[in-house]
């Protein structure tokens, strides 16, 4: 069985790291050069850097916060925001980032996915899915930042991604996010059960007990989480300790 991954998030803003509630009302967390070098030392298995207002402001993801964080950290990282361009993704992996996340880009020109596959290949590319429950069995797709819907079906546009070369799909619940109150494990495991690439859950994890749900009811292959780790309630280490107790892989 594959080892399951923690993976810590950097939502950026205006140079600093920050953490919202259903992605409004942000607090601040620190440096993200700081705060990567952290969670380098207690062994992450990836890390997640997001440029969360770069599609509303129309403007490209900040390459130099992200060349900086690159320059710091030994573990996998991922960069998204405001990517909508091959050379963009080009521009992105030459700071020394592993994968890069497109969102907005992608629904806007779904081929942009099967280029992006096509040329840099899809281990490199992470989909990302803001997804909102708008009625039973169904969650919508929303785009620049959660502020716009893209009148798509979720599980639907996870599965169209990965036809197009997706090779992961971040997905983060906006009816969660920030709440500490546990993963969407319903729709976390509805797209789960319908792609074969990797899910990281996003949105929700309030405490140790969230993970443990989102891999086992999720059957996520990963999972992502902010708050719970920026400000010291859990470490990496305890969280992997935790998860081991109860029978889940992870890497030591």
């Amino acid at each position: 069985m594959f080892a399951r991954r923690i993976i810590p998030c950097l939502d950026v803003c205006e140079g600093r790291v920050v953490k919202g509630v259903k992605f409004v009302s942000l607090k601040d967390a620190g440096d993200p050069v700081s705060c990567a070098q952290a969670y380098d030392a207690q062994k992450a298995d990836e890390l997640i850097f997001l440029d969360i207002t770069a599609s509303h402001e129309n403007r490209r993801t900040m390459i130099a916060v992200a060349e900086k964080v690159a320059a710091t950290v030994f573990i996998p990282f991922t960069v998204g925001g405001g990517i909508n361009t091959l050379q963009d993704i080009r521009d992105l992996l030459k700071t020394g980032c592993d994968k890069v996340s497109i969102n907005t880009g992608a629904i806007r020109d779904p081929n942009f996915i099967l280029e992006a596959s096509k040329r840099f290949g899809s281990q490199c590319i992470v989909v990302a899915i803001d997804a909102k429950r708008e009625a039973k069995n169904r969650w919508g797709v929303y785009t620049h930042g959660g502020r716009h819907p893209a009148g798509l079906d979720a599980v639907q546009w996870a599965k169209r991604a990965e036809q197009l070369g997706a090779g992961e799909i971040l997905l983060t619940s906006m009816d969660c996010d920030g709440t500490e109150d546990g993963y969407d494990l319903e729709l976390t495991r509805r797209i789960s059960e319908s792609v074969r690439i990797p899910v990281i859950a996003s949105g929700g994890a309030g405490n140790l007990n969230h993970l443990y749900e989102a891999f086992t009811a999720g059957k996520a292959d990963a999972c992502l989480a902010a708050s719970i780790f920026h400000f010291g309630e859990f470490t990496i280490p305890e969280t992997k300790a935790f998860l081991r107790s109860k029978g889940i892989p992870v890497r030591t």
